[in-house]
């Protein structure tokens, strides 16, 4: 055990006295935060909505046929209750929800005016404030459609409720991407970069003679990242509360467990990436064009993913960042449990499997 710890010091200095892994390192995660704290707004088409019609009249049929055949929407199911409406926005079923009230024609015939209720998924603000505009238009043109039909001065009036980020914080958008980026890059390159460098100075063939086995001293190399990663984490969060007063609404110990398992993951890619390169300049290549762009684009952090096309859906479900996306909005800000998220924790559990079972055949072949 002693020699394991030896190796890890090892391994600390070797950061240490690195600059460019040190600003990679430290630099990088203020940076992204910096950059991507911006939010962006993009169109939005066929999301996912949820209709809860409690009329059940003509003028109800109608207009939720009016929002049906915009391009901006797709039904997903029939809901019956409120608690059906809140089961699907927890579930991320649905982005939306559109409630029509009970004696809705009737409303409009004798007092010439109605409420609709929208309800929408605040965790991304952006796309909350541009699908709620988006449902309000749609009640505009059908309001302006009855006034025309019947001469007579109607009147709709949305009810607008954001879920989760009532106040409609970037910061509940982009620091879960930021956090997912940070340890993904940090994790998987810095570990590849740190394994090949062995390799191109000759000294691989050295520390595999020592007395601990090769598996061993592989993870040696892991751990300082882990730490580093871990330590991010912290930060991140520290800033997230208290700067950017996001709160944590579910377990902090769940969330700190489930970014171990990301950082897992990503080093475990790390590995493998190490297993199939023989330079740090190689290594550093794949992990910034191979996994940057993916989660820049993939992962649904700057782009919603029902947005791409049916081919681009099927590839983001490689992404280990989309997986990691969703369960740090569900846990972070939605507050949910374990019970919720244990799909995606059985799908990273998955893929750190097989980066590792890869890695390791790989290295024992180069070994044979």
């Amino acid at each position: 055990m002693r020699q394991y710890g030896v190796f890890i010091k090892k391994e600390f200095k070797h950061i240490i006295r690195d600059k460019r892994s040190l600003l990679i390192l430290f630099a990088l995660p203020i940076a992204q935060i910096l950059i991507f704290g911006f939010a962006l707004t993009n169109e939005i088409k066929n999301t996912k909505i949820a209709i809860l019609d409690l009329s059940q009249d003509e003028a109800s049929h109608q207009l939720r046929d009016q929002l049906i055949a915009s391009q901006y929407f797709e039904l997903n199911g029939d809901v019956h209750d409120v608690a059906d409406v809140e089961s699907a926005l927890l579930s991320d079923q649905i982005k939306l929800a559109v409630i029509i009230p009970e004696n809705f024609q009737n409303d409009l015939s004798h007092g010439n005016e109605a409420q609709v209720q929208l309800i929408a998924d605040a965790t991304d603000p952006n796309t909350a404030t541009t699908l709620s505009v988006y449902a309000s238009a749609v009640i505009r043109d059908f309001q302006g459609d009855i006034n025309g039909a019947y001469n007579l001065p109607y009147t709709i009036t949305p009810e607008v409720r954001m879920l989760y980020n009532p106040q409609l914080k970037g910061a509940y958008l982009f620091v879960p991407g930021v956090m997912g980026m940070i340890l993904l890059l940090i994790s998987a390159m810095m570990t590849s970069i740190a394994i090949v460098r062995e390799k191109e100075i000759n000294t691989m063939e050295i520390i595999l003679a020592s007395p601990l086995k090769p598996i061993v001293l592989i993870l040696s190399k892991a751990v300082p990242y882990i730490t580093i990663s871990l330590v991010n984490v912290t930060t991140i969060l520290l800033i997230s509360i208290f700067i950017l007063g996001l709160p944590v609404a579910g377990n902090i110990f769940l969330l700190f467990a489930v970014c171990f398992l990301f950082i897992t993951t990503a080093i475990a890619l790390g590995l493998m990436i190490s297993n199939i390169t023989d330079s740090q300049q190689t290594a550093m290549f794949i992990s910034l064009m191979g996994l940057m762009l993916p989660t820049l684009i993939l992962s649904g952090f700057m782009f919603p993913i029902e947005n791409m096309p049916v081919p681009m859906q099927v590839l983001s479900n490689i992404v280990p960042t989309k997986w990691f996306f969703i369960i740090v909005k569900d846990v972070m800000i939605k507050g949910l449990g374990f019970a919720s998220i244990w799909r995606e924790v059985l799908i990273l559990t998955g893929m750190t499997l097989f980066f590792l079972f890869v890695s390791y055949k790989k290295f024992k072949t180069r070994l044979a």
